[in-house]
């Protein structure tokens, strides 16, 4: 009888030790890679837990400043804002409010980061609308695109004149890019940056965000956010927003269109960012709380796949304590 071959070539070699993983990992992790959302409420004076977002808080302005200097201190890259007004309208005019709830973070924002962090704001009207929409109705109670438009431009001026370094267009609007970037070097901010949620689809993982900002939408987006069966679009709608001036693109949610992610990282020529929705957020947390997986171990996992995907940087709710973990040697 024939001895059992021995193999040569052995993969496993290299996972002998830790110190051998670590050296040939393919994907690392780092703090400036990540970006914290942050929600800001209107009329309270202290921070409100998300029920449904456990460790996520509705920050007041007040609370803010310790939120922004803890994410600086872990090394995060940015923090990325999001406003709850106590009023609403059908116009959002709040969001153009110079005094509005996000403009006004925007500022207390900027004065705690002290360029230690990129100041990003959501650019998007749904949180100010009474219809919950992300942008003004028509008389058939359809998004009109480009009114939408003109409204876009206002909130981007306000926002930058805030002190917001990062605009974050996530209507998902035709022509939103090109529409802000005029708009934006008509007014001299040259060097005011974009960031194009250009792949956003139309995904049940929003539902915990809705909570985040108290949304009053009824119905839903389907006639502008992207269907979640269409892998091409997601990979034309980057490439429409790189040519209209984007310097930033995403893909939102992650998880579950790394396909469209890995995309987009191969084809584009500007930075790949994704967003880790509140819905991934929330599922590994109740997991984790009824012990059914390693909760530390998961969240690690979820955001190096997004990385190993192509995202440049990510967006999460654990990137400060993830930021931390990296720091400390125990996300290798």
């Amino acid at each position: 009888m024939s001895p059992t071959p021995v193999p040569r070539v052995r993969p496993r070699r290299l996972r002998e030790t830790p110190a051998l993983r670590r050296l040939v990992s393919e994907t690392r992790l780092h703090p400036a890679e990540l970006v914290l959302p942050i929600f800001v409420r209107e009329g309270v004076s202290a921070a409100v837990p998300i029920g449904s977002m456990p460790g996520v808080v509705q920050h007041s302005l007040s609370s803010l400043p310790d939120a922004v200097e803890q994410a600086a201190a872990a090394g995060v890259g940015g923090v990325m804002l999001f406003g709850v007004p106590e009023v609403r309208d059908a116009r959002g005019t709040g969001a153009t409010d110079p005094d509005g709830i996000l403009n006004l973070a925007t500022r207390v924002a900027a004065e705690a980061s002290a360029g230690r962090l990129v100041v990003q704001t959501d650019l998007c009207l749904d949180e100010f609308t009474d219809h919950g929409h992300c942008g003004v109705l028509d008389d058939r109670g359809r998004v009109d695109n480009d009114a939408t438009l003109e409204r876009y431009t206002s909130m981007a001026l306000a926002q930058v004149r805030a002190g917001s370094e990062l605009l974050g267009l996530s209507g998902m609007m035709d022509g939103q890019v090109a529409a802000v970037r005029d708009a934006l070097d008509d007014a001299g901010h040259h060097d005011a940056a974009i960031l194009a949620y250009s792949a956003k689809y139309a995904s049940a993982y929003y539902g915990p965000f809705r909570d985040a900002v108290e949304s009053t939408l009824d119905g839903d987006r389907r006639t502008y956010q992207l269907d979640p069966g269409n892998r091409r679009e997601g990979l034309r709608e980057a490439m429409i927003d790189i040519d209209e001036g984007a310097d930033v693109v995403m893909v939102k949610p992650a998880g579950s269109y790394l396909d469209v992610l890995a995309d987009v990282a191969a084809a584009s020529e500007v930075p790949v960012w994704a967003y880790q929705v509140s819905g991934e957020y929330s599922m590994i947390e109740a997991a984790a709380a009824h012990g059914w997986i390693d909760r530390k171990r998961a969240v690690i996992e979820s955001v190096r796949g997004i990385r190993r995907a192509g995202a440049d940087a990510v967006l999460t709710y654990w990137a400060v304590e993830l930021a931390e973990w990296i720091r400390e040697g125990d996300a290798a």
